[in-house]
């Protein structure tokens, strides 16, 4: 059901591109590791906590592609959202995505043994869920109405 309106755009109006602000805050984080040094992640465990995060993001991104493939709509949040689409992880989780990019950002600090993007994983999701997925849950429920907020009711933003 469409129930956009006229004058709103056909998309959620994300101004910066979910992976640049990844990328963003893991930069703050080298940054940050050069002015106030904190020791490092023990190798041992963590690199295997890496390896592990690093293959739910892969997994993660990989199936939210494919549904967003059949389902013949974009991932690309600046242009419209032709499908509702609610299969696959998005049975799970609402932003599989964006869970993936945590997964991937989270395992390349626990390879690397960086503490301080660790620390400022929990300010990199407020300021994704701020300026990326509240946007783009007004305009899915602008798109969809009353579907997408039943799915809202069934399955969590994040886990």
């Amino acid at each position: 059901m469409d129930t956009s309106s006229p004058t709103a755009p056909d998309h959620a109006g994300v101004v910066v591109p979910p992976p640049l602000i990844y990328l963003a805050c893991f930069l703050v984080g080298l940054g940050l590791q050069q002015v106030v040094a904190l020791p490092r992640l023990p190798a041992a465990p963590w690199r295997l906590v890496g390896v592990a995060l690093l293959a739910s993001w892969l997994a993660l991104t990989v199936a939210s592609f494919r549904r967003f493939l059949a389902a013949r709509t974009s991932v690309i949040p600046v242009r419209p959202t032709t499908a509702l689409v609610i299969q696959g992880p998005y049975r799970f989780t609402r932003n599989p995505m964006y869970l993936g990019l945590l997964s991937l950002y989270l395992g390349v600090a626990c390879w690397l043994g960086l503490l301080w993007p660790v620390l400022l994983a929990p300010v990199l999701v407020w300021v994704v869920q701020r300026s990326v997925i509240q946007r783009e849950e007004r305009y899915l429920e602008r798109r969809f109405g009353g579907d997408y907020r039943q799915y809202c009711g069934r399955v969590r933003r994040w886990l």
